[in-house]
């Protein structure tokens, strides 16, 4: 077999391998996904009101619910991911990834198939929260077939990039638990983003936290993609935060996978 297809059929099997683990165990996936329901219903039903007012310019709750529902899409993909630190850490701790090493595989396989299959429950996670979204009042009646293909592909390179970062955190933390606190900046700078009110609305000491991040422009290009409200240069800062952090995490995780156990 050539290196290619020997790359395709290992790393198949991995991603096979890594669904099966995320079926068997659903327990993280389902607790890591009703982390942004939870905050969906939570700003909209409890807060929405007195944030839709914040805003000004008449905004009421629908208007809110339009203006959130990107926000928690992209705190879905971060949530979705820390889930990854935790099963790249655990098999790092359990010995497997010393015995795959040991194997007649593509070394890349196995690093490969817990980002296609990451990247893989993104989607779907990212699909149930919109669906909930959907049923609370969210509309895009104004975004193109074009736009939401684009939407799409935008939330699909933002999860690459973050699961390469926090494949990246599980292979360098000693145990699940440290992984799950290691990947939890992937959950907290979409808190401190334009996700829930306008960075403009922030104190001034503030401001720049919220707007010199990943979160922030990725938020606010699927918000004009879905809303039509305005992008600007979010556009390309998105896509070069993602390739970034993609070709980081992508480095860093491949340095250590390298590395001669100790």
């Amino acid at each position: 077999m050539s290196s290619l297809s020997l790359a395709v059929r290992d790393s198949s099997t991995m991603l096979r391998r890594n669904l099966l683990h995320a079926r068997r165990y659903p327990s993280l996936t389902l607790n890591l996904l009703l982390t942004p329901i939870v905050l969906l219903l939570l700003f909209v039903y409890v807060f929405g009101e007195v944030m839709s007012a914040g805003m000004g310019g008449g905004a009421d709750r629908s208007a809110y619910i339009a203006y959130v529902v990107p926000g928690i899409l992209m705190m879905t993909i971060g949530g979705t991911v820390v889930g990854t630190a935790v099963s790249v850490s655990n098999d790092m701790t359990e010995g497997i990834i010393a015995r795959f090493r040991t194997m007649a595989i593509h070394r890349g396989s196995v690093l490969i198939g817990h980002v296609i299959g990451s990247v893989l429950q993104s989607v779907m996670s990212v699909v149930l929260v919109g669906a909930v979204a959907v049923a609370i009042g969210f509309r895009s009646t104004d975004a193109t077939a074009l736009e939401w293909l684009a939407a799409l592909g935008l939330m699909a390179l933002v999860a690459l990039a973050l699961t390469w970062i926090a494949v990246g955190m599980g292979m360098v933390s000693p145990n699940v638990e440290a992984a799950s606190n290691n990947a939890l900046p992937l959950i907290v700078l979409p808190l401190i983003s334009s996700a829930f009110v306008p960075v403009d609305a922030m104190p001034g000491w503030f401001q720049p936290i919220a707007e010199y991040q990943p979160f922030t422009p990725a938020i606010e290009t699927l918000r004009g993609l879905l809303l039509g409200s305005e992008i600007g240069h979010n556009g390309w800062l998105a896509v070069a935060w993602c390739v970034a952090l993609a070709v980081l995490g992508y480095l860093w995780s491949k340095a250590v996978f390298d590395r001669d156990p100790k």
